[in-house]
């Protein structure tokens, strides 16, 4: 099985103001490309400093960029709606883990129990069996 590395997820970098800016990321971050969530170009990874520089310049990223200036707040409200929904599922799977740990060790004694029960006591002959109609 061949291992693939995924191109990083492009972020936009906070000014001064809190504004959301384009920063083009250095050269050594390309290795495995860049791709951009601003939704233009699908699923297309940047493999370049420069292509991805003229990429930050088309109109949709940049409404995309203002878009994200605008919805700030909704952001940070998404933000701890999702820390505390990932906190909740984090305590559910806890929960689960051990109901499924207990009803493991539960059927893992049983089946002792049900072995030993069967090894201690004699299976009845197949013409004992007819007393049972």
């Amino acid at each position: 099985m061949d291992l693939s590395l995924e191109p990083e997820l492009y972020s936009p970098s906070i000014n001064a103001t809190g504004e959301y800016v384009d920063v083009v990321p250095s050269p050594s971050q390309f290795k495995h490309g860049i791709r951009c969530p601003c939704g233009s170009r699908g699923q297309k990874a940047y493999v370049s400093s420069s292509l991805f520089s003229n990429h930050t310049k088309t109109q949709h990223h940049q409404k995309w960029l203002q878009q994200l200036n605008t919805n700030k707040t909704n952001h940070f409200t998404e933000n701890v709606q999702l820390k505390e929904t990932l906190h909740n599922q984090q305590l559910i799977i806890s929960k689960l883990e051990k109901e499924l740990h207990h009803k493991n060790w539960m059927v893992q004694y049983l089946s002792s129990q049900l072995q030993a029960h069967l090894t201690n006591t004699p299976l009845p002959l197949a013409n004992d069996l007819t007393d049972c109609d």
